[in-house]
Order: C-alpha cells, then sequence, then structure tokens
C-alpha cells in the first residue's frame, strides 16, 4: 500500500515536468505527421490521428515508460507502395484498402505480443538491418527531394526517382512560375534550417525543435504576404497542407473488399514486419535513455501498439509505431512517465482544433524538406563507414539489403540481407555440415558461483549468431542487471557481429544498474577487422592477434591495468610456460601456451592467461584459466592450499593428509593444507598470514618452494577479477615478506 501511495505522489511531482516535455515533443510530431502522411499519398490529417491515437492508447496499455508514439519512418515506403498500388493507381481508394491493411497489421501485432514473440526481432542481422533503414531512407529521400523542389509530377521507385533529381533541378530553373520558385526555395530554405539547427548554440533558439521553426518560418511568411505584401501569396493552393475543416467528423471507413488477395496479405505482412522491427529497436535504444533505469515490457508494448493502430486505422489514421527521435526528445526535456506521451497527443488534438487555418499554410516543401534530411540521416554516408569498419563481409551485408530492397520491397530486401549473413556465415565455417550442426546444438550453460552476491558465470559453446541468439538471450534476462555476469566464449568456435553488439547493449545496461557484465573468451580467436564487434572465429592458432592490434574489450582494460601499474602487457601467446610444470595442479595437464601476459619490470609478479588439456582422446578437455605467479625473495615450504570441499575430502580417504594449523582450528575446518614437511609448514603458516588467508576471498594457492601460483576458477577472469587478484597478491606477498624477515623457522 505504501509502494502505490509513493507512485501515486511521484506521478503528480511528475506531472509538471511530463507535461512540458509532452508540448515539446508535440511541436516536433505536428510537422513531422502531416510530413510523412504526405510522402505515404494519404490525407495529411492521418500522420496526426496515428500520433493522436498512439499517444493516448499507448500511455494507457502500453508497457514502456518513456517512449512516444506516433507515424514512423520506416513504413512510409510501405504505405506509399500500398497505396498506391492496391488499388491500381486511385489514390484515395487505395488510401481505404491500406487503412484495412493498418487494421489487419494491428490485430497480429497485437497476437505477437500475446504469443510473447517479441523475441523474433533478435533473429534479424544488425548489418542488414542498417541495410533495410537505409534503403527507407533513399526511398524518402528519393520522392521528397523532387517535391522540395516544388516538382509534384515525377512518379516512379526509389532508383528512377533518384535518377529523375538532375531534372527536377533543371526544370526548376527553366520554369517561369514564380510561384513554384518561391515554393521551392522556402524548401531549400526549410532544409537548410534542419542541417544548420544542431550547429547553434543559443539556449533560447534550442527550446523551439528544428521543424517547428520551420512551421513558424513558413506561416509567418504566409501572413507577411496577407498583411504586408501589395502582391497575393504566390504559393498555389495544390502545395499547401489540406487540412479538413471539420477533423472531428467525416472519418473515412476503411475497404476490407480485397482482404484475401495475395498483395493484400503482402501489404499487411510487410506493414506488420517493418512496425514490429522499427518499434522493438526503438524501445531498446529508448531504455538505454531512461534515466530511471527501467526496461520495458516489449510484447506488452507490442500489445498496445496493435491496438493503437487499430483505433488509428478506423479513424483514417496511419499506423502506429514507437519512435527513437520523439522518445529521445522527451526524455531529454525531463519526461520520466508514460504521462508525457499522452499530453503529447492531448496538444496534438489542441493545435488541429485550435490552428486550423495556420496549419493550411504551410508549403508542402516545408515538410518534404523535414523528410529529405530525415531520409538523409538513415543513409548517410556514414552509415556505411560505420559498418565497413567493422568488417568487410557486413558491408557486403548491408548492401546486398539496400538492393533487394530498393529493386523488389522491404520484404524481399530484409530476406535477401538474411539470407545473404547465413551463406557469410557457411563460408566462414569453412563447411555447410558443420554451420547446421552447430546452429542446432544446445550451446549456452550458466550456473551462479558461490555465495549469496556470487557471480552468474554463463558459457557458450560451439557456435553463436543472430539464428540461436535467443537461447544465450533467455539466460541473460534472467541476471539481476545490478549483479556480476561474466560471459565466456572460450569453448565457442565463432561469436557473429550481431550478438557482440546485442551483449554490448547489456553491458550498457548493467552497468547503469549497479552490476557488471563482462565478456571473455575472445582474444584468441581471429577477427575479419580490427573493430571490437568484428566476427570472431578459431580456424587456427596461428591466427593470433599482434601486439597492439585488434584489441578485445577485455584486452583493452587489461592493457589500461598494466598502464596503471607502469607494468606490461604482452597479448601474444607464449609458449615458454616450463616453469609451471612444477605445480602439483599441472602434473596432469599439458599446458599448450599463456597469453595476455601483465608484469612487472622485476618479473616478481605475473598474471597471464592459460589454456591446457586434460584426459586424452574422447575425454580430452580444452580448458582456459588465469593464473598469478608470485616469485619469491627467499625460500619458503611446499605446500597446496584449497577450500575445504568434496575433492579434499577424497584425498584424505586417499591418505593425504591435511594439515593442521596449531591454535587455529577454524582455518583448518575452512582450509585444505596439502604439503610433505608439516613442521615447516605450519611454522610458515603464522597468525598473519592465517588472518590474512581468514579475511579474504578463496584462492587455490601453490608453493614450489621459490614461486607461489594463485587460481580462483578453471576459466578467464574477468577484468574485475583480475584486479581482486592483483590486490590479492600484492597484498599476500607483503605479508610472506613480513613473515620471513625474522626467519623465526
Amino acid at each position: 500500500m505504501v509502494k502505490s501511495k509513493n507512485n501515486i505522489t511521484d506521478f503528480f511531482n511528475s506531472l509538471p515536468k511530463n507535461i512540458f516535455s509532452g508540448f515539446v515533443v508535440s511541436l516536433i510530431a505536428l510537422p513531422l505527421g502531416l510530413g510523412l502522411a504526405i510522402a505515404s499519398e494519404a490525407p495529411p490529417i492521418a500522420g496526426i490521428i496515428a500520433s493522436v491515437a498512439g499517444g493516448i492508447v499507448v500511455s494507457i496499455f502500453g508497457g514502456s515508460n518513456v517512449t512516444i508514439t506516433g507515424p514512423g519512418n520506416g513504413l512510409v515506403i510501405v504505405l506509399l507502395g500500398a497505396i498506391t498500388t492496391l488499388a491500381s493507381g486511385d489514390l484515395y481508394q487505395g488510401y481505404l484498402f491500406t487503412l484495412a491493411a493498418i487494421i489487419c497489421s494491428g490485430v497480429l501485432l497485437i497476437l505477437i505480443g500475446i504469443l510473447r514473440l517479441g523475441i523474433l526481432s533478435d533473429f534479424f542481422p544488425s548489418s542488414a538491418i542498417q541495410g533495410m533503414l537505409a534503403a527507407i531512407g533513399l526511398g524518402i529521400l528519393a520522392k521528397q527531394f523532387h517535391v522540395m523542389l516544388a516538382n509534384t509530377s515525377i512518379k516512379g521507385g526509389t532508383i528512377s526517382l533518384l535518377s529523375n533529381i538532375p531534372k527536377s533541378i533543371i526544370d526548376l530553373f527553366n520554369t517561369d512560375q514564380q510561384g513554384l520558385v518561391i515554393a521551392a526555395i522556402i524548401g531549400v530554405l526549410s532544409f537548410l534550417i534542419m542541417l544548420f539547427y544542431g550547429k547553434i548554440r543559443n539556449k533560447y533558439f534550442q527550446l523551439v525543435p528544428a521543424p517547428m521553426w520551420i512551421v513558424l518560418f513558413t506561416v509567418g511568411l504566409s501572413y507577411y504576404y496577407e498583411f504586408f505584401s501589395e502582391k497575393d501569396y504566390p504559393i498555389d493552393k495544390s502545395l499547401l497542407v489540406n487540412i479538413p475543416k471539420d477533423p472531428l467528423s467525416n472519418f473515412p471507413f476503411p475497404d476490407f473488399s480485397i482482404i484475401l488477395e495475395p498483395k493484400f496479405i503482402g501489404v499487411v505482412i510487410a506493414i506488420t514486419l517493418i512496425s514490429s522491427i522499427e518499434s522493438l529497436l526503438s524501445i531498446k535504444a529508448v531504455d538505454k535513455l531512461d534515466a530511471k533505469k527501467r526496461r520495458s515490457n516489449i510484447n506488452k508494448d507490442l500489445n498496445a501498439l496493435g491496438i493503437a493502430s487499430i483505433v488509428s486505422g478506423f479513424l483514417g489514421g496511419l499506423n502506429v509505431v514507437t519512435v527513437i527521435a520523439r522518445s529521445s526528445v522527451n526524455v531529454n526535456n525531463g519526461g520520466s512517465n508514460r504521462s508525457a506521451n499522452f499530453f503529447h497527443a492531448i496538444f496534438l488534438v489542441l493545435f488541429i482544433l485550435l490552428f486550423q487555418d495556420q496549419l493550411s499554410r504551410i508549403p508542402l516543401t516545408a515538410l518534404a524538406a523535414i523528410l529529405v534530411y530525415t531520409g538523409y540521416k538513415l543513409a548517410a554516408p556514414e552509415n556505411l563507414k560505420s559498418i565497413a569498419k567493422i568488417g568487410a563481409e557486413q558491408a557486403i551485408i548491408f548492401f546486398a539489403t539496400i538492393i533487394g530492397t530498393v529493386t523488389t520491397n522491404l520484404i524481399t530486401g530484409i530476406i535477401t540481407g538474411i539470407v545473404t549473413t547465413i551463406i557469410i556465415h557457411i563460408i566462414l565455417n569453412k563447411s555447410i555440415m558443420l554451420f547446421i550442426r552447430n546452429f542446432l546444438k544446445t550451446n549456452v550453460l550458466m550456473f551462479k558461483e558461490d555465495g549469496v552476491d556470487g557471480t552468474y558465470f554463463v558459457s557458450v559453446k560451439n557456435f553463436s549468431s543472430f539464428l540461436n541468439f535467443t537461447k544465450l538471450k533467455q539466460k541473460l534476462d534472467a541476471i539481476p542487471e545490478d549483479k556480476d555476469a561474466i560471459i565466456d566464449f572460450s569453448m565457442c568456435t565463432f561469436v557473429d557481429h550481431t550478438v557482440q553488439e546485442n551483449l554490448l547493449n547489456y553491458q550498457e545496461i548493467f552497468t547503469k544498474r549497479g552490476g557488471s557484465f563482462e565478456i571473455t573468451g575472445l582474444d584468441a580467436h581471429s577477427t575479419s577487422s580490427t573493430h571490437p564487434l568484428a566476427i570472431r572465429s578459431v580456424f587456427s592458432f596461428n591466427k593470433l592477434i599482434k601486439i597492439g592490434a585488434n584489441l578485445t574489450k577485455r584486452q583493452e582494460e587489461l592493457k589500461n591495468i598494466a598502464k596503471q601499474f607502469s607494468w606490461d602487457y604482452i597479448p601474444k601467446r607464449n609458449e615458454d610456460t616450463l616453469s609451471l610444470n612444477d605445480f602439483v595442479y599441472f602434473n596432469t595437464k599439458s599446458i599448450d601456451f599463456k597469453y595476455n601476459t601483465i608484469t612487472d619490470a622485476d618479473n616478481t609478479f605475473e598474471i597471464s592467461d592459460i589454456l591446457f588439456s586434460e584426459g586424452e582422446f574422447i575425454a580430452k578437455e580444452v580448458v582456459r584459466t588465469t593464473i598469478m605467479s608470485i616469485n619469491l625473495e627467499h625460500p619458503i615450504p611446499k605446500f597446496t592450499l584449497d577450500k575445504e570441499g568434496l575433492l579434499e575430502f577424497i584425498y584424505k580417504f586417499a591418505g593425504f593428509k591435511d594439515i593442521d594449523i596449531y591454535n587455529h582450528p577454524d582455518f583448518s575446518k575452512r582450509f585444505f593444507l596439502l604439503g610433505e614437511d608439516e613442521e615447516d609448514i605450519q611454522c610458515f603458516f603464522s597468525k598473519e598470514l592465517v588472518l590474512f588467508f581468514e579475511s579474504n576471498p578463496y584462492y587455490h594457492i601453490e608453493s614450489n618452494g621459490a614461486t607461489l601460483l594463485l587460481m580462483k576458477k578453471e576459466r578467464q577472469a574477468s577484468a574485475k577479477e583480475i584486479k581482486e587478484m592483483l590486490d590479492y597478491g600484492l597484498r599476500l606477498y607483503k605479508i610472506i615478506d613480513m613473515v620471513l624477515k625474522p626467519s623465526i623457522c
């Protein structure tokens, strides 16, 4: 009950900020909603209806916290194609058919949410999604560039529209119609406002979003001609926004007469596919921005988006999706709960009811300029550069998706991207059967290590890609985000870019919420590029990284740890491991090499990852772990110290004696101490040393007389654990040095 009261109090306390944030978002949503509807060949009011329906419905039934909903960029191409083709060129009839498709898509979204199929978004390769978004951007830019130059006559597909851009520019310079020239100038100036808005650092100027500045500029220009100029407003009504005089009546009714035709079903599937992908990507991105570090209920949000799309379709609006740009504006202006989405919808209703005359003065060229800028951002060359840096194969996937999309449609395009990714993965794995066999294997094991606040350890084996990422995701979602998690890929032969990008998202969320999320086991994999998120595979250890080149994030952290102590860090492998054979632990094991070595200038301390194997033939197992060795100035007894446990219990039955330390019964109960020279060992374990071991975490510790070996787990340690091991080893060295100086033994 107290919690409920606190929630209500918090809601009302944050209400002023959410109202303000909703108002600011509405200033962006108003011109953008009009523009997206016009770009789709739908009535301008359709975009506003989608924003209002989404804002009200999703704020009530949604599962997200700070997202804003409305018409999305990604659907422009799908809706444009649907409206222009479903009725064979009759745009209004095509619009009615499309409304029916939007409603059917809403039903499918609800079904996806009920069946908890939000995870399907994880089955799309990252580069293919980026290619799809770039293709959408090209489509928007190609169509709207002509409208920005006041040319609404050029039609066709994306390639045809792009090739006709020079023609639109030439036609503008050759026209003698002053109205078209002025409309085009307004379009170009509006684009320049969008382009340079971010470079103006005046805090008062930034209070008004760039799209609203365009609205104020164009409406103000219209009033100038009406009140201060002797000439009439030169822009023809066909190039102005058409807002119905009574927007709350005469809603168009969707036409379901072709519901069973293949082309209609194709449109429904396309709308559902792009709606779900755009929304899920936006929800994930906005969750990272949430100051309260909350995670959205994705399936509940899909239900709400489906309901909102049905409502919007019956009222004549576009489909409703979660939008990243408006959501980020909401967060930046203090929006903290779903009420901001609700108020943004209310302000849009007020704008439409109170400012119909002003909105009808906005030139289509100005709204087109906003969309040209949006399309450019989606298809910017910088996006290709970023993807190419990850690896040449990612650029191939990116281009394959773009080509498949612009030459056919969005569904074919994304399928092309997926198929291209699979083919590349098969080639990189060098065998189609190996690929299929590994893909079908259950490859994720998770357990919680000892202690109430123990670390969650997740081991991934064989093969990890976008195709089987859900197996890993299910485990990761079960880990509390304020705890420590280690994801180990040392037994995994292949890790693709999509998996690593998703893991980076988890890492950011865990860090925000007070936990830690570390990835280990990728240091010995060969890579497709020097990018930290490049595909990693194990085909041959001859391809191990060179010094200073292509370090993983963990290796960068190890390098920084060494730098903090002014020590050396050597990532490459070193096969000189003979000194380790002197320790009991490695007597029955075959050490292959060590790598990722951190050492001080005097070679007293050394931390390194090692790869060793135990067993033979079928029973052979390869293990990677992290050890620390400490070279001592004076000889000490040979011993093995470990936590009392089942293995040590078996040792006793085998005849090995657990050495008791006099006057320290608790120590003898908690630790298993093994060695040949019992008297020397008892003398060496002074009260200071015993107290140190009792008051610190457990480590497996061995002495060969001249060197100490420290190891915690039979796995690679995370960077955090290496810091702890380093601190432990340094303090242990000081204690031993203090024990040896009096030479009491």
